[in-house]
Parts: structure tokens; C-alpha cells; sequence
């Protein structure tokens, strides 16, 4: 893939752009193997599954910068200052083909973006979620309630303008902070979750909801993790970190093709984020109808960590989605042990896995599998199966 902006030095997040996509995944590939073959010498590695090399972020986080009048989307530079990338390659077409109206809207409302070096503006963010629909979810930071009246005084021209346009809020996040946003979100539109269709199951996604940017190798990784549980066929599973329930809702037994002696697995997904649990929530009951179905799939908003070392019970699987970071000595320490026969560690950082497999030498790695969910970047997933040595 080629990029302009990298090519004159504007920016240079992708750093493996310009490199042939193949020989991109084939060192990830490698890296993986050297840094998880200590812990399976004999695994099964499967082959490694290839995203595409543009268009393929559904989630685009962009900083604004600029004036009201010439508002950038993109980065700032090293003094601070906006850097448009509009075009950017990997952000997919549709949220790109949404960015025209977006910038337009900003001028309309009036909105000052945020000045880094002065501390001075209004709108630090834009955050775009495109789901498979190809509708569209659009958050403004913003560090004020009176900029929550501009977005919402602008929202039925975007809405005319933009018809994808399904979800819109406005994010308060006043404090002069390096971080993407505030804790107070108001929903400026009737609708106030995205349906988010992966593989046979819709995902409702809530504006701060963590969702995962490349939905195809996401749908890969979803549906890896289902082939491995249906065919090991536990009755009961943990999925922690679980998000907006993608494992845990495609590991319950009524996916495609299961065959299991129940017709829904006991699932408890456990994740930190309210606002995750609540997308999870929705997913599950408009998923299944029958009452008893539901109370065999539950949500907990709470420290994965925290709920593993207070359980009395352990279940036939755990499956773990941690962040960059890993498990933690606690959790891994758990984990080696009480617990089950099986895990399936899916990682973003084989580093991290490779330290936690190190924690639980009772474990070893069966079979292996590099999904490439950023392509352009030295980062992919892999989603190992574990068993008992």
C-alpha cells in the first residue's frame, strides 16, 4: 500500500507502510512462533489469516485541529498543531465519504477546535464507528455543555446531510489531559446504540463501547474461537474481558453449525466498562427469546482479575481477551492454579501472552493462529488454544 501523507513525512503511525502486505504478515507470523514455541513446541500452527491492506479501520479516531472556519481531522504534529489526514488509506470508505460533512458541520456549529499549546477551544475529537450496514455512529468531544448545544443545534442539517448517520452524542471532556474522553455522554439522537452485524450475530454497540477496528478479522477471530469451543464442547465457559459480548455470544451454543449435547452453554462474560455490559445485555436479549436462554448467558460489569480470585466455582473453559498489557501476575497465578483444562488466550500482544504463558507452565499451547487486525503496523492478534500439560 502506498500513502502520501507517509511518503512526505506528515505521518508516520503506519510503520510498515510501503512494505509488501505478504511479507507483513509473514513476520508477524515468525514473531509469534519464536516468542509462543517455547510453550508448544508441538503445536498446531493454523494458517494465518490476511486482512485487507486498506479501508479496513471501521473506527476512525481523529483530533481536530485547525480554525472553526479550516478545521483538519487527523493527528497533531510535535508542536501541536493539526495535520489533515481526510484520505487517509485505512480508514474505511465509508466513514472517509462521511468526513466532508463532518468538517462541514463543525464550521456550522461553530466549533473551535482545541487549541493544544494555548489550552484554548472546544472540540478536542471526532470518533466515527461505521458498522457493516455501513451506518454510522459520531461522537464530538467536546469540554463544555455549551458546545453540546452547538452539536445538537447543527444535528438535523447533518442528519439531512449525512444519511447514514444513525448515532450521534456529544462526549464532555474539559480537562487538558492525553487521553481520548470524558466520562459524561449525552445521546443528541433517538437512537442511541449501533447494530453491528459479526458473522450470524448483531452486535448492539454503545457509544463507549469498545469495538474492534478490522470487523472482518474480528468475524475470523470470532468464529476461531467458536470452531475450537463447539468442537471441546464445555458446558460452561467464562469469557473474560468480554466487551460487548462478541466471544461470549458466539461461544453460547446456538451459533451456526453447533451440535452440542445443550442447546445454550452457561456463558458469564465479566468486563470492567458499564457501558460494554450494557451493549452485551442487548445483544443477548434480542438474540434469544426464551427466558431460561437468557439466564444461561450472563454479564457482569466488574475486574476480571477480582471476579476470578472471589469465584467458589470454576467453569469447563475460560477464554481471555486482555488488553496490550496482558493478565497480570494475579490472574495468570489463578489460572495456573485453579484453572479449567482449557483456555483460549486471544492476544494483540504476543509479548505480554508470551510473559502470562510463562506464569502458567501448566499449560500448553495446542494450536496457534495470527490474525492480522492491523495491517501497516507491527501489531496483529493471535488466539491460542491451551490445554493442561
Amino acid at each position: 500500500m502506498q500513502c502520501d501523507y507517509f511518503d512526505a513525512g506528515l505521518c508516520r503511525s503506519c510503520t510498515l507502510m510501503g512494505q509488501p502486505y505478504a511479507q507483513q504478515l509473514a513476520e508477524k507470523e515468525a514473531l509469534a512462533r519464536r516468542l509462543l514455541t517455547p510453550f508448544g513446541a508441538d503445536a498446531q500452527w493454523l494458517a494465518a489469516v490476511a486482512s485487507d491492506e486498506s479501508g479496513f479501520r471501521a473506527k476512525a479516531k481523529m483530533v481536530v485541529g485547525g480554525t472553526v472556519e479550516q478545521p483538519t481531522l487527523g493527528i497533531l504534529d510535535g508542536a501541536g498543531r493539526g495535520v489533515d489526514l481526510r484520505r487517509c488509506g485505512i480508514i474505511a470508505p465509508g466513514i472517509l465519504a462521511a468526513f466532508p460533512a463532518l468538517i462541514a458541520a463543525i464550521t456550522r456549529a461553530g466549533l473551535e477546535p482545541y487549541d493544544v499549546p494555548s489550552r484554548r477551544g472546544e472540540l478536542k475529537h471526532l470518533i466515527v464507528t461505521e458498522a457493516p450496514s455501513g451506518q454510522l455512529m459520531v461522537r464530538f468531544v467536546v469540554r463544555s455543555e455549551e458546545s453540546v448545544t452547538r452539536v445538537r443545534g447543527v444535528l438535523p442539517w447533518l442528519q439531512d446531510a449525512l444519511p447514514p448517520l444513525r448515532v450521534v452524542t456529544a462526549n464532555i471532556h474539559p480537562e487538558h489531559k492525553a487521553v481520548l474522553e470524558g466520562e459524561v455522554e449525552h445521546v443528541l439522537t433517538d437512537q442511541s446504540v449501533l447494530p453491528f452485524t459479526v458473522n450470524d450475530l448483531e452486535l448492539q454497540v454503545r457509544p463507549q463501547s469498545f469495538v474492534q477496528t478490522n470487523t472482518a478479522i474480528a468475524a475470523a477471530l470470532y468464529a476461531q474461537a467458536r470452531d475450537w469451543v463447539d468442537e471441546l464442547d464445555p458446558g460452561s465457559v467464562w469469557d473474560l474481558y468480554c466487551g460487548v459480548g462478541g466471544f461470549a455470544l458466539h461461544l453460547s451454543g446456538l451459533s451456526s453449525g453447533y451440535s452440542g449435547g445443550s442447546a445454550v452453554r452457561e456463558v458469564v462474560g465479566v468486563e470492567a466498562a458499564p457501558d460494554a455490559v450494557a451493549s452485551a445485555e442487548l445483544a443477548r436479549d434480542a438474540r434469544y427469546s426464551e427466558p431460561g436462554d437468557r439466564q444461561r448467558i450472563r454479564f457482569i460489569a466488574a475486574d476480571a482479575t477480582a471476579f476470578a480470585l472471589a469465584a467458589t466455582e470454576v467453569p469447563e473453559l475460560v477464554i481471555v481477551n486482555p488488553p496490550r498489557r496482558g493478565l497480570g501476575s494475579e490472574l495468570a497465578e489463578w489460572l495456573q492454579s485453579r484453572g479449567p483444562r482449557h483456555v483460549i488466550y486471544s492476544s494483540c500482544n504476543a509479548e505480554s501472552l508470551a510473559r502470562d504463558l510463562a506464569a502458567m507452565p501448566g499449560y500448553q499451547v495446542r494450536r496457534a493462529r495470527v490474525l492480522d487486525m492491523f495491517p501497516q503496523s507491527t501489531h496483529f492478534e493471535v488466539i491460542t488454544l491451551l490445554e493442561r500439560a
